[in-house]
């Protein structure tokens, strides 16, 4: 029996190790996509000057990478809500810290996260609508 407590502890120590993971995940995709897309934009343009062709496999590849972006931080903001768990018990006030609370909480954070940064891919992915030329 005195081995169940350390195994309980080893298991939450893990899922809240993940849980710290998860949260740096959305924001991180959110990031690779903004250097993609400007360091993709300035390379073709300082080299190909705005060849139309060039200029239009750009704008097709970089909708790609959007696309690829919001389903990776999709994907984060559902695990996390999942891990938020506020449907199942609708307890968003808790008077104790918990293990479960932290845990919970550690979830709602990520989501809101993911929220923050689905938008900001969609913000930095606009000028590709746009772009039509490098002047």
């Amino acid at each position: 029996m005195a081995g169940t407590g350390k195994n309980e502890e080893t298991k939450t120590l893990a899922e809240e190790a993940d849980s710290l993971w998860l949260i740096t995940f959305a924001g991180s995709i959110w990031a690779v996509h903004f250097l993609v897309c400007y360091c993709a934009t300035a390379v073709i343009c300082a080299k190909l000057g705005g060849d139309t062709a060039a200029i239009l496999m750009l704008r097709l590849a970089l909708g790609g990478v959007t696309l690829v972006a919001l389903a990776g931080i999709a994907f984060v903001g559902w695990r996390s809500w999942l891990q938020w768990d506020f449907l199942d018990d609708w307890d968003y006030v808790h008077n104790l810290a918990r293990k479960e609370d932290r845990h919970e909480f550690l979830g709602h954070a990520s989501f809101l996260l993911s929220i923050i940064s689905f938008i900001g891919v969609i913000y930095v992915s606009l000028p590709v609508l746009f772009l039509e030329t490098c002047q």
